[in-house]
């Protein structure tokens, strides 16, 4: 493999992983997502639509940076091979869904906990560096700069926009769905 390449996306994954899990441990921000979100699900989604955004952001600043030469950025390559970054991010999309299913994270003990956070992170990065090369998914071509790269941009803001509807948007729609059901007749039932 391409060291320098490979060391480099190596790093970044580390630092997103590594800075989400400072910010929700060692910071304030996590007790106050565990206090206004009390729903954990939601708090996997949030957690997961912001390493999606993060990640998304630097893969394509890393991308740019290995466009035009910038060292030590470079592609990853195993032998002549270039591996993309799709690779990698179905990778971490495989392993924490096997994780999701197998229900890894669902206890309230803090090891419990960590590991729900680390899935939802990975699940965020995974799925940012999967669509950041959508345009690849049926097209099997180096077509990122192109026109046609524009759909893996509209994929990553259809997808970002699921994620935020599912992590700030729920609560909207449960809420409605709960005053339609406590109207009788055209009548609001008092609560």
């Amino acid at each position: 493999m391409n060291a320098s390449g490979t060391w480099v996306l190596l790093t970044f994954a580390a630092i997103c992983v590594a800075t989400m899990l400072i910010l929700l441990y060692l910071t304030e921000a996590g007790n106050i997502l565990h206090q206004r979100i009390p729903d954990r699900p939601r708090r996997r989604l949030l957690i997961a639509t912001t390493s999606f955004l993060i990640a998304f952001v630097g893969v394509r600043l890393a991308v740019v940076l290995v466009y035009f030469h910038v060292p030590p950025f470079g592609w990853v390559t195993v032998g002549s091979l270039h591996v993309h970054h799709l690779v990698w991010g179905i990778l971490l999309l495989l392993v924490s869904g096997y994780g999701m299913v197998a229900e890894w994270g669902t206890r309230a003990t803090p090891i419990s906990v960590l590991a729900s956070r680390v899935l939802s992170i990975c699940y965020g990065v995974g799925a940012a560096l999967t669509l950041d090369e959508f345009t690849m998914w049926l097209d099997i071509r180096d077509s990122t700069w192109t026109f046609q790269g524009r759909e893996s941009i509209d994929a990553v803001v259809v997808f970002a926009a699921l994620l935020a509807v599912g992590a700030w948007g729920a609560p909207m729609w449960t809420q409605r769905a709960r005053k339609g059901k406590h109207k009788h007749a055209g009548k609001t039932v008092a609560r």
